[in-house]
């Protein structure tokens, strides 16, 4: 299946639905975290990897507070919470530079991991649907005379 990358519309917040939790059933904490590692992995070989801590200490930490985050939105323990109090995401990548073209990057990392990724197809199209709209509240910067909306089926 093909996991298509919805057009971004600037100050388009659309309806974010978490993801099934039968995902962290199936993957188990270790699994999502295998995930999110895999994807800062590919993140910081790419273009927007500016966005990322630079330093391998700091980039395991990013890795830990992520999948503690994606653990508490499929129903597992609330790590995220306990560690850094409410998720309020838009807010905690406000002192990043997040452009449409970035979230594509973003996503068409999470397109890679998919790939390998051994779950129902149903589950990792709720995991999809999740991560294509919830990446569009984090975009948080356009440069207007270089942005188009653009639709990107890989």
């Amino acid at each position: 299946m093909k996991y298509k990358i919805s057009t971004y519309i600037n100050g388009d917040r659309p309806k974010v639905l978490l993801p099934d939790r039968e995902i962290l059933k199936h993957l188990g904490e270790e699994g999502i975290r295998k995930i999110v590692s895999d994807h800062y992995n590919l993140v910081h070989q790419s273009e927007i990897s500016h966005l990322f801590p630079k330093n391998a200490e700091a980039l395991e930490q990013a890795k830990l507070r992520s999948s503690d985050f994606f653990i508490q939105i499929m129903g597992g323990p609330t790590y995220y919470k306990e560690n850094r109090g409410a998720p309020m995401m838009t807010r905690r990548h406000a002192p990043f530079k997040i452009t449409p073209e970035a979230r594509i990057v973003w996503l068409i990392c999470y397109q890679e991991v998919f790939k390998s990724l051994e779950l129902p197809e149903n589950l990792k199209q709720s995991y999809w649907d999740y991560l294509d709209k919830f990446s569009m509240w984090m975009v948080n910067t356009i440069d207007e005379q270089k942005y188009k909306p653009f639709q990107v089926n890989l």
